[in-house]
């Protein structure tokens, strides 16, 4: 599970830091909910408390529902649009940071000549990117599903151990197979103690 975390925590740290640079407020907060639910689910499983990954287990599923949905807007599945601002609750007209600097984008900034436009304000023009942005989009998002649903077996698996472990843990003094079924194997034999006497 430490390993699968470290994978889980280095993918949404570095989809994070590209979200981050983008503006990106809904999959920030997405990113952040899920380092913070892999820890807890790390902490369960060393910590020995199924309850916590439970809640992993259900943010799990949550998070591949997620990722589903990102893929669906960036392909414009469904009538959606990446060209909306969905993605940063409509607070700004950014959109995803691999637009402009993908790998192989040409960015070109062209200031508009129309009389009227405040002249700090530029057009971006880019060309020659390797992969379009919404692949790339889509290609973090199929690994964080694919790394969720390794986290999500493995953590059923995780569950039901220790619930097995539970179900065998034996009380000391309860219902062992050794008290009620079988005389003891061996007897023990029970000498009075001698009072000391006082010491003056």
């Amino acid at each position: 599970m430490f390993f699968l975390s470290v994978f889980l925590q280095l993918a949404a740290l570095e989809r994070q830091i590209f979200d981050f640079l983008g503006f990106q407020w809904a999959p920030i907060l997405g990113n952040f909910l899920q380092i913070i639910v892999v820890i807890l689910g790390l902490f369960g499983t060393i910590q020995f408390r199924p309850r916590y990954i439970v809640v992993y287990t259900v943010w799990t599923a949550l998070w591949v529902t997620w990722n589903v949905f990102i893929i669906c807007f960036y392909l414009e599945v469904g009538g959606l649009s990446k060209e909306t601002d969905l993605m940063t609750f409509n607070i700004s007209m950014h959109r995803s940071w691999w637009r402009e600097h993908g790998p192989g984008c040409i960015r070109r900034v062209v200031r508009p000549s129309a009389p009227g436009i405040l002249e700090d304000y530029s057009y971006v023009s880019v060309t020659g990117c390797i992969i379009d942005f919404q692949y790339l989009e889509v290609i973090h998002s199929a690994i964080q599903i694919l790394l969720s649903l390794i986290g999500f077996v493995y953590a059923c698996y995780v569950i039901s151990i220790f619930m097995e472990e539970e179900d065998s843990f034996d009380f000391i003094g309860g219902l062992d197979t050794y008290s009620y079924r079988q005389p003891p194997q061996e007897h023990v034999e029970l000498k009075p103690v001698k009072p000391v006497g006082k010491v003056l």
